[in-house]
């Protein structure tokens, strides 16, 4: 499915001011008409609360959970418009982003929303090492 056609299905719109560098692996901005679905921050431990060992592996749970949240509103990954990543240590992203690139892609697809990433000193569960939190659009 090309660009265009994935974004007249799932109803969103890319927003990229003309002469903008063009973002890598997320959006500027986003455009979207229908019904919202949000997540709470979600981590990367599994329906036992076991979290997965790692830093990539727990993106990879945490995609994987923020994907059957989303599909328990009617939505899927290609209706998200964004994405807000806490990360407790922003070199274990940075020196992961090729692995972190095949999670993603292998979990949500192709489609990248429009996304912020922040340091935190902790997260409230302290074996987490990130938490996301997702906003979809279904369209109408």
């Amino acid at each position: 499915m090309m660009k265009s056609e994935a974004a007249a299905t799932s109803g969103l719109q890319v927003l990229q001011p003309g002469g903008w560098p063009q973002p890598k692996g997320y959006a500027n901005g986003i455009m979207a008409d229908g019904r919202l679905v949000v997540t709470g921050g979600v981590v990367g431990w599994d329906i036992a609360g076991r979290f997965a060992d790692g830093f990539v592996a727990q993106v990879r749970q945490t995609l994987e959970n923020i994907v059957a949240i989303l599909a328990e509103g009617g939505a899927r990954p290609d209706h998200l418009v964004r994405l807000t990543w806490y990360v407790v240590d922003m070199d274990e992203y940075t020196t992961n982003l090729k692995a972190l690139g095949k999670a993603y892609r292998e979990v949500v697809g192709t489609h990248y929303p429009s996304m912020a990433l922040v340091q935190v000193v902790r997260l409230v569960e302290p074996s987490a090492r990130v938490e996301i939190e997702a906003t979809a659009v279904v369209p109408r």
